[in-house]
């Protein structure tokens, strides 16, 4: 792209961005930048249940905002599943919306307790049509006494950024793909610098790149990066009822702390009938050795509960940000930066999320008050989450000073298969080296170049993945997920290269 002077220049082509690029495109020119394209990223790997049925839970949100927070919670994510069924029914394109019933129940061998919590407190958020219901609608497992969430939703999300791309387009809303931006000026106006050299200057710069790549500390102290999974298996039509469908495996408890993998679940419309799609099995981002083996526990989950459940036709993977004081962080950058704002902590509601942000940040770039704004600023302090806040920083702390001095994962280069990677240790350095699937060795540095964490290997992503704070790397260290901004540096294999094949 060449350089351009827009009224807005928004940073990443999810669902926040070209949420608020189509709101704001009636009356502001408006340029988006990603560094891959539209939906690529997170957004095209969401299981897209829209819900104001929170991850943190009703009873969580009122101790650490208050009631009255917990009812703005409650009515922006309500608002945004309607906002979201007026864009898709004004689209050219059929986005599978769908209105839906969501059932939330308890783990086998629980008190029910949780439930007992979030129904009182989902009624004093305002959502006092949630009731109780003696089953969730799945002839083939009994969930017991369960709550009812009336009035949620799902949707095709790469279909509905299809469309939006469409309209937005058709708006001469002009979208820059393979566009990585490097460095963002605040400012009147403010500069966006991208890999290419190119700059946009913009009355505003809105940064909604999942994580935000505009500054290095402030809000990543907030939030911790998690690996969510997610399996699609056929089913005969009408097997499932379509609704859906959430357990309470201990999502989180009342001190915010990570629990015991959780459960999500939906039906899809398929080109040759439905599929079941589950979810679940989150852990921090590179601070697991069993990647894989969570598809095989999601299955097996799975399979015990819907037992007309076919052949698994996908598997994939995400990353979602958890706010350590449960709600997403959307407004001015917390540093100061002139005329930037921001989005991330979507705490696994992205598509709600990104939507609620796609309606404050365009009241906040049109001047307009909106009563969400404190709730969602990314500046706040929450004392209540306090705890969680010391735990989640000396979690990465930790990392960072004791990954360095572990040995090498392997004992010989030689062990390291085609198609995974390892840390080796070369004098006082670690060393991250792929073998690709030809059998050639390829190294670079494993310090994350965010704030200097070591990387892990993902062996189901086949990526490099920091547990710091969640920059994820492809296997020859080019950047996939923010924070970080640079590749890996590349780095000297600890033997002559002349040794690739072993």
């Amino acid at each position: 792209m060449a350089d351009a002077r827009v009224d807005v220049c928004i940073i990443g082509a999810g669902i926040a961005g070209l949420t608020i690029a189509k709101l704001l495109s009636a009356d502001h020119s408006v340029s988006v930048l990603d560094a891959r394209g539209p939906g690529a990223g997170e957004t095209g790997r969401t299981t897209a249940h829209l819900t104001h049925a929170l991850d943190d839970r009703y009873h969580r949100i009122i101790q650490l905002h208050g009631e009255d927070g917990a009812r703005l919670a409650a009515e922006s994510h309500t608002s945004a599943i309607t906002r979201i069924e007026t864009l898709a029914r004004s689209l050219d394109h059929d986005c599978d919306f769908e209105w839906v019933d969501g059932f939330l129940f308890a783990p086998p061998g629980s008190d029910g307790s949780h439930l007992e919590r979030e129904i009182e407190a989902a009624h004093r958020a305002g959502l006092s049509e949630v009731e109780w219901v003696p089953r969730a609608p799945i002839a083939s497992f009994d969930t017991g006494r369960c709550l009812r969430y009336p009035h949620q939703a799902q949707i095709h999300p790469l279909k509905y950024v299809s469309g939006l791309l469409s309209a937005l387009q058709r708006a001469g809303v002009r979208i820059h793909g393979d566009t990585r931006v490097m460095q963002v000026e605040g400012g009147s106006p403010a500069r966006v610098l991208t890999q290419g050299g190119a700059v946009v200057t913009a009355d505003v710069v809105v940064v909604a790149t999942n994580a935000p790549m505009n500054e290095r500390v402030t809000i990543h102290t907030k939030q911790g990066a998690y690996r969510t999974y997610a399996i699609a298996a056929s089913v005969p039509r009408g097997s499932v009822p379509r609704a859906l469908y959430w357990d309470t495996a201990q999502r989180a408890d009342d001190e915010g702390e990570q629990g015991a993998p959780y459960h999500y679940v939906r039906i899809a419309n398929a080109p040759t009938g439905e599929v079941l799609i589950v979810g679940g099995e989150d852990h921090k981002t590179g601070q697991a050795l069993d990647e894989a083996d969570r598809f095989v526990r999601l299955e097996a989950w799975a399979r015990e509960r819907f037992p007309s459940m076919g052949d698994v036709v996908a598997r994939w993977s995400g990353q979602v940000l958890e706010p350590v004081d449960s709600l997403g962080f959307i407004g001015p950058d917390p540093t100061g930066q002139q005329n930037v704002f921001i989005v991330t902590g979507d705490s696994g509601n992205g598509m709600t999320g990104g939507t609620v942000a796609g309606i404050l940040l365009a009241d906040l770039v049109r001047g307009v008050e909106n009563p969400w704004a404190s709730l969602y600023d990314p500046a706040r302090i929450t004392v209540r989450s306090l705890p969680r806040f010391a735990k989640e920083n000396l979690d990465a702390a930790t990392h960072l000073v004791g990954d360095r001095i572990k040995p090498s994962e392997v004992s010989s280069l030689a062990s390291i298969e085609p198609g995974h990677g390892a840390l080796v240790r070369s004098g006082r350095e670690k060393i991250a080296v792929y073998r690709d699937p030809h059998g050639d060795l390829h190294a670079c540095s494993a310090v994350c170049t965010h704030l200097g964490c070591l990387v892990h290997w993902n062996r189901s992503a086949r990526t490099w993945d920091c547990p710091c704070h969640g920059s994820r790397f492809s296997p020859h260290g080019s950047v996939v997920n923010g924070p970080a901004v640079d590749d890996l540096a590349p780095a000297e294999l600890p033997i002559p290269r002349v040794a690739n094949r072993e």
